[in-house]
């Protein structure tokens, strides 16, 4: 019992440590790119100091220097996700309230307290009771693309068996007209033999 305490209590400082390192949110094989004085931006365009890395204010128009921050709304915070699958998710989803990470590590510093759901398979959506109507909001958002996309799915269907259908209608038409030209000339035979007949017996 003790060892399992023991355990957590150091995996706690661990996480603890981890998720306020200077690196958080970035990639394990990005962080030998963090590892100058100075840093040059991914696009190339500026370079920053490295005591700026992560200080919430975006110096990069890429999001190089806020991997772990909202700052910059390119950026991308990676999540480590140990026991589950590591991810990317926007910077703009950092410390939002909303655990978007299964390990929690997007809601550093307090703010939310995540619990740690990726031994459990992750993907375990956890928000505060107060985020209730953003999650409601989002899933009506989806609600409405589900019946946007149905309904446009539906109308492409129905023009479709509108195109069949006239289609149709021109086929026996035409099936009609050819019927009638064929019968007229056997007619006009008839009619022609008959008078040939009639001017023969007279």
């Amino acid at each position: 019992m003790k060892s399992i305490s023991l355990l957590m209590l150091v995996v706690s400082v661990y996480s603890a440590h981890a998720s306020f390192s200077p690196l958080l949110g970035v990639h394990p094989l990005d962080e030998k790119y963090y590892e100058g004085e100075v840093i040059e931006c991914r696009d190339g365009l500026r370079s920053f100091a490295r005591d700026r890395l992560n200080d919430d204010f975006c110096d990069c128009l890429d999001g190089t220097d806020e991997p772990g921050t909202a700052a910059c709304p390119l950026g991308k915070f990676y999540c480590k996700n140990l026991g589950s699958m590591p991810k990317f998710i926007p910077s703009t989803h950092v410390k939002d309230h909303v655990c978007d990470c299964c390990d929690g590590s997007d809601e550093y510093g307090g703010g939310i307290r995540c619990p740690n759901t990726c031994i459990m398979g992750g993907n375990v959506e956890y928000k505060l009771e107060s985020h209730d109507m953003h999650t409601q909001t989002s899933l009506k958002g989806r609600k409405e693309k589900e019946v946007g996309s149905k309904s446009e799915d539906f109308l492409l269907k129905v023009k479709g068996l509108k195109t069949a259908i006239m289609l149709q209608v021109v086929l026996i038409f035409l099936l009609l007209v050819l019927c009638l030209c064929r019968r007229h000339p056997k007619g006009k035979r008839r009619h022609a033999r008959a008078s040939a007949g009639h001017i023969v017996g007279s």
